[in-house]
């Protein structure tokens, strides 16, 4: 039986059409000095590279 990586899990939803969608890094903390803009823009979700796809598709069996 396969475990799913809890943490890889919580960051990362599977498409309608299996890509993975993940949440952008930079927007936790200190972000007086970003611009409004830079903040506007990683509200959006983004795409996991095509490099990075294969290894997480591994840590995420069953989704």
């Amino acid at each position: 039986m396969l475990k799913t990586n809890k943490s890889v899990a919580k960051r990362i939803r599977r498409t309608g059409r299996g890509k993975l969608k993940r949440t952008r890094a930079f927007r936790g903390h200190i972000l007086t000095k970003k611009t409004r803009k830079r903040k506007r823009q990683l509200r959006r979700a983004a795409f996991v590279s095509t490099s990075e796809t294969r290894r997480i598709r591994r840590m995420l069996p069953y989704g």
